[in-house]
């Protein structure tokens, strides 16, 4: 796992900008604390940072070949879990090797297979290729956007990063976010390819982006596609059971210590069970790290989301499992610690979190990268199989709107209500939401005979896989990164996604509960406890200390009143909220000052250049 970077000018010899492409790649020296390289030649250049996890000596970057008729050189983000087998094919093709990376192995791939590469691919990952032969970079990003990416087109040529900072390193790029980059901060929806900068985009996921002298063109190698489902309940969770065994078998190789995260839901206890019985073969005891808060388990008032604390859950796969186990507590001072909260905006580049659940994600990975490398994660499980509650809810259902927002105000509020009244008549979300269904619906694809029912069901499903997960996965990849951690999210294979996914929804909830497939094919892995308990999101702080240590440092901001966030927020609302009592501190209003101090902090760091047109 790594940073990369890279410019390409075709007017200009980059040789002499060997100063801005340093400033680019050190903006990702979290995401790669090893090692760095930088490499140039002509209109070309790359950067890299690297986190060693597979051959540790001989995965180095930039990469290159030498061929007869130039220099392909490669920096590549990610892993390749099937590197082995492609590695003896290509062997067989009559290629050679000087390491154990798969680094090499996607080079090596590249040569024989050109723009087809990612096709043969499983893995994560973000990578570019400056094919010297042709004078063009190929920029391929994995089919679920585990991994991020990002480019922006110049007068001659690209700008590309792992995140917006290497970009924005580059004097070339504009720190500016107009009125469509305001609406996607706040519409808590993920437009395919909009990077909320002015004049970025993202590579999007399952596409490759080719730039060379005649301009850029994308090509979609990979999207979510409807084929018949012929297999019968039985051999359905059989077939989940086969391909979860091997994604965690490919998925725990490293030659760096590796765990796994352990909520006590579904998700990740079958996933920390696969992992532990895998490697107790080869008399391994896998680590498991679980996030709590101080008092939480003691002091648990239970709410429509979430009816159940994690930690005795947590314990209970633990025990069945025989991990070696550790509970990260966090207190309040932690979670709202300014420090913490100005370090997941830079790993974001963006005030768009999640409050104290992107503090305590920070949290829990700094505690676990100093004992672990890598982490497995049960991420996406509830988007694959079917676990949040607006996959059961009628109204959700019914909607003709992204079915995660239709109770979303009711439980923590609306964000757009911080912002002043001018602002959000002028971002107008309610438009730029329907106009987004619109176009997400228009890409899912009917079976002939498919029932209206089944037919809504997998435009759920199909928006949550497209949409809605990328927001997850964004902001597990930037917390994980941020500190050096590499998390991998077995459940986003596309092997098995695309299965899932075509499985009506009648088996996904055969026995009327979410996620069936996934609880029948893990049943004799997991406790009952787990078996039997209902889906819970993760964890949010439940200690009063924490909305008050809020509404002080907000106190702190209105002190300052000439202070460019209140030319977005609404001065006398947050004023309002910094001053409730403690009981009337709702969940809403709670996130109405996170945001008020995200945006500002986010103000300060990158002082942006917002615009409202």
């Amino acid at each position: 796992m790594c940073g990369i970077t890279g410019w390409v000018s075709f007017d200009r010899d980059l040789d002499a900008e060997t100063e801005t492409l340093d400033a680019m790649t050190e903006t990702m020296s979290c995401r790669g604390p090893d090692d760095r390289g930088t490499w140039s030649d002509g209109p070309a250049a790359l950067g890299h940072r690297r986190l060693a996890i597979i051959d540790l000596p001989g995965g180095r970057q930039p990469m290159t070949a030498e061929t007869p008729d130039g220099t392909v050189a490669l920096v590549y983000s990610g892993e390749t879990y099937n590197f082995t087998e492609l590695r003896r094919e290509l062997s067989d093709h009559g290629h050679r090797f000087s390491t154990d990376s798969d680094t090499e192995v996607v080079l090596r791939g590249y040569l024989e297979w050109g723009e087809q590469l990612p096709g043969r691919l499983n893995g994560m990952y973000a990578f570019a290729v400056w094919d010297g032969r042709h004078d063009k970079l190929v920029m391929i990003r994995d089919r679920m956007g585990i991994k991020p990416f990002y480019y922006y087109p110049t007068p001659d040529g690209v700008l590309f990063g792992s995140e917006p900072k290497a970009i924005l390193a580059n004097p070339l790029a504009r720190a500016r976010v107009r009125l469509d980059g305001l609406r996607e901060l706040f519409a808590l929806v993920k437009t395919p390819r909009h990077a909320i900068w002015d004049g970025m985009h993202e590579v999007e996921s399952g596409t490759v982006v080719t730039v060379d002298r005649s301009g850029l063109r994308r090509h979609v190698y990979w999207r979510l596609e409807t084929r018949p489902h012929t297999d019968d309940r039985d051999a359905s969770i059989a077939t989940v059971r086969s391909l979860l065994d091997d994604i965690v078998r490919r998925q725990l190789v490293a030659d760096v210590p590796r765990c796994t995260l352990l909520s006590g839901g579904l998700d990740s206890s079958a996933m920390t069970a696969l992992a532990a019985r895998q490697l107790a073969e080869h008399g391994e005891k896998v680590r498991s790290f679980a996030v709590d808060f101080v008092g939480q388990a003691d002091h648990f008032v239970a709410d429509e989301l979430r009816g159940t604390p994690d930690t005795p859950f947590v314990h209970d796969v633990a025990r069945a499992s025989r991990t070696d186990h550790q509970d990260i507590v966090l207190d309040s001072h932690a979670l709202a610690d300014p420090d913490v909260r100005a370090k997941m905006i830079r790993a974001r580049d963006l005030p768009m979190g999640f409050g104290d659940m992107d503090a305590s994600l920070y949290l829990l990975f700094r505690a676990i990268r100093e004992h672990s490398t890598v982490a497995l994660s049960g991420e996406s499980a509830d988007e694959v199989f079917g676990g949040y509650l607006q996959f059961f809810d009628e109204e959700a259902r019914r909607a003709d709107t992204f079915p995660w927002l239709v109770r979303f105000r009711e439980h923590f509020g609306e964000d757009a209500e911080v912002l002043r009244s001018d602002v959000a008549t002028a971002l107008d979300l309610e438009s730029y939401i329907a106009e987004g269904y619109r176009t997400a619906v228009a890409d899912v694809q009917r079976l002939d005979g498919e029932s209206d029912f089944e037919y809504r069901m997998r435009r759920i499903c199909h928006l949550h896989l497209t949409r809605f997960v990328r927001i997850l996965l964004d902001r597990k990849d930037r917390a994980s990164m941020a500190v050096g951690l590499e998390v991998r999210v077995p459940f986003c294979d596309h092997r098995l996604v695309e299965y899932v996914y075509n499985t009506p929804w009648s088996l996904k909830s055969f026995d009327g509960r979410e996620k069936s497939l996934l609880r029948e094919a893990t049943a004799d892995l997991i406790p009952k406890s787990v078996y039997d308990r209902v889906k819970s999101p993760y964890p949010s702080t439940q200690d009063p200390k924490y909305a008050i240590a809020l509404q002080e440092h907000v106190k702190d901001l209105l002190a300052r009143p000439s202070h460019p966030v209140f030319d977005l927020v609404d001065r006398e609302g947050v004023r309002r909220a910094a001053h409730r009592d403690t009981p009337q501190i709702t969940q809403a209003s709670r996130r109405g000052l996170e945001r008020t101090l995200d945006l500002a902090l986010w103000m300060e760091m990158y002082a942006p250049e917002v615009s409202l047109s």
